[in-house]
């Protein structure tokens, strides 16, 4: 695992030396490792940057002490600790306080779409007819410098309204139509460094620099143009407690302050995608109240998180992962006690990922993967979901087409679907063990799906389409943790009748077969220019260590981290 302590050695392998003969005007304190560009230097103005320093200065110790909480959350999960509820904080969950009005310019959030950062998408998808896109600095972006800083002009170009994009392969011009998506913009989580911005001599937090940068560049433009002077909207990711939804409301505070904006013109949805998180969802919106507009049901990442959290606990072994779905108990009480939560407070509960893609090749196959789509989306505006997630612009009309046809043509259900029965969930309806079989073929998939996965992100790409899913990393995490778990334990493959049992011996047979199998599926060519061998081993370690890793992009990230000369960062 990366730690801020690696990145401060001087022989510090990552730092990899490349020439550069200009630098950024950098305040006291910043330096700026990361390849030089004139566009860049835009972004990286001064005045930005202090910006950031401000924000991390101000915030660091309380980030790092939610780190160690972290840590020692994990030490009583290990020893055989539940979470759940806190009593604590029990006058919280009983109080009858709601959050503030949801902002007329998100009021309709019926379909959202997600994406990385990348110029072309960020085009097609406000263009996409989804009433939100989330713009992604975080799973579905590999953070590379060149990613980071290009995302940053993308954004600023999108608010501005002046983004194109020219496919010279295609000889097509992009441009925005003159109806888009409301922006919302996802940064890295707490725990994620930025290896390229050293702050007072130590990499700064990710999240800070996302957050800092595309405030300080966008936050006047976009009230003006897409937020009806609310703004800028946000999704924040991978917390696990609301002392760090605390540290957010703060960071918004102080760059409101800072603006000189009102108080709680910043909006922002919190993804519930661990599980200690789902028995803190009223603490978090209540430390978020003044800025909050909703919780997101990221239930991808809380499958992982699952793994995670009972990783000492062999008799809450996970089936196939294909098998671990909304229709499990844990799962389905966490969507419909998020509901219940979020109404309550009187903000939006979003639905999960459609991860489906469209299979252009085969008509009868796409018709089936839409109709899955449609029955997840009509399972969700149901349960009483205000909207949903897509990760291709192909599924938005189905999609609307459910919500739309369901929910009365009103923007929301906030006032119309309580859930009031959902009250009655208690801890042991969120932990209750999933149930399934485990296969060879569970085990191959997450092997060929892990290992591809990481290396498209070596290579720069973080979202990844692979056998008609759209992958990120929080689908590799759950291919990666699983292996992990079925290894630790031994466990019995017990759905196709083989009766084998997994070990070391078995899964390194697996991974040679589903290596040869990578590379007849993609060709000889591209295997040979990809990363895929480099993966493989990053992979394969990944699922044998014996400690688990808390996060597969913290250890990967060595492996994409490129320092420019120390020193040369200033003019």
């Amino acid at each position: 695992m990366v730690s801020f302590e690696t990145f401060l050695q001087p022989n510090n392998p990552v730092q990899r030396k490349s020439s550069v003969k200009m630098g950024y005007d950098v305040p006291e304190g910043v330096d700026i490792r990361g390849r030089y560009d004139p566009e860049f230097s835009k972004i990286l103005a001064r005045d930005a940057l202090q910006f950031v320093a401000d924000l991390q200065r101000e915030f660091r110790n309380h980030i790092k002490y939610a780190m160690e909480c972290r840590k020692e959350a994990k030490k009583r999960y290990n020893n055989g600790g539940l979470p759940g509820f806190d009593p604590a904080t029990k006058y919280i969950r009983d109080g009858e306080w709601v959050c503030a009005p949801v902002p007329q310019a998100v009021a309709d959030r019926r379909v959202e779409i997600t994406g990385p950062v990348e110029r072309k998408m960020v085009i097609n998808a406000l263009n996409s007819g989804a009433k939100v896109f989330m713009a992604d600095f975080e799973d579905a972006l590999s953070p590379n410098w060149e990613n980071l800083m290009r995302g940053h002009v993308n954004l600023r170009d999108a608010v501005n309204g002046t983004i194109t994009f020219h496919d010279q392969a295609r000889n097509k011009l992009y441009k925005l139509n003159n109806q888009i998506a409301k922006l919302f913009v996802r940064p890295r989580g707490w725990h994620l460094p930025e290896a390229h911005v050293f702050i007072d001599g130590e990499p700064a937090t990710g999240c800070l620099v996302d957050f800092g940068l595309y405030f300080f560049h966008n936050y006047a433009n976009f009230r003006k143009t897409q937020g009806q002077g609310f703004g800028p909207f946000f999704y924040l990711p991978k917390m696990e407690h609301s002392r760090e939804a605390r540290i957010w409301n703060n960071v918004f505070d102080r760059a409101e302050k800072w603006a000189g904006i009102e108080k709680g013109s910043i909006r922002a949805t919190v993804l519930i995608e661990t599980l200690p998180a789902v028995f803190q969802m009223n603490e978090i919106l209540y430390e978020l109240r003044d800025h909050s507009v909703g919780l997101n049901c990221g239930r991808w990442d809380y499958i992982f998180s699952y793994v995670k959290t009972f990783q000492a606990h062999p008799d809450r072994l996970l089936p196939d992962r294909v098998l671990v779905g909304m229709g499990q108990h844990f799962m389905r009480s966490y969507s419909d006690l998020l509901i219940h939560t979020c109404h309550k407070r009187g903000v939006h509960a979003m639905g999960g990922m459609a991860a489906q893609i469209p299979i252009r090749d085969d008509a009868a196959a796409n018709e089936a993967a839409l109709e899955l789509v449609r029955k997840d989306k009509l399972r969700e505006v149901k349960a009483g979901h205000d909207g949903t997630w897509a990760a291709h612009p192909g599924l938005i009309p189905a999609c609307m087409e459910v919500f739309t046809s369901n929910m009365t043509n009103a923007p929301n259900q906030i006032h119309s679907m309580k859930r009031q029965d959902a009250s009655v969930l208690v801890e042991e309806d969120l932990l209750q063990r999933p149930r399934g079989v485990r296969t060879m073929e569970g085990l191959r998939l997450n092997t060929r799906v892990g290992i591809q996965y990481l290396a498209a992100w070596l290579t720069g790409a973080g979202s990844v389409p692979l056998y008609n899913l759209m992958e990120d990393a929080a689908t590799a995490e759950i291919s990666r943790v699983q292996n992990w778990q079925w290894l630790k334990y031994g466990v019995e493959l017990d759905g196709d009748g083989l009766g084998v049992k997994v070990n070391l011996d078995l899964f390194g047979r697996v991974v040679e077969e589903e290596m040869a199998r990578i590379e007849r599926e993609v060709g000889k060519e591209k295997f040979k220019k990809g990363m895929y061998k480099e993966a493989c081993k990053l992979f394969t370690r990944q699922c044998t260590a014996p400690v688990l890793d808390d996060f597969l992009t913290l250890d990967a990230y060595n492996n994409i981290v490129m320092h420019h000369p120390i020193g040369l960062s200033r003019l």
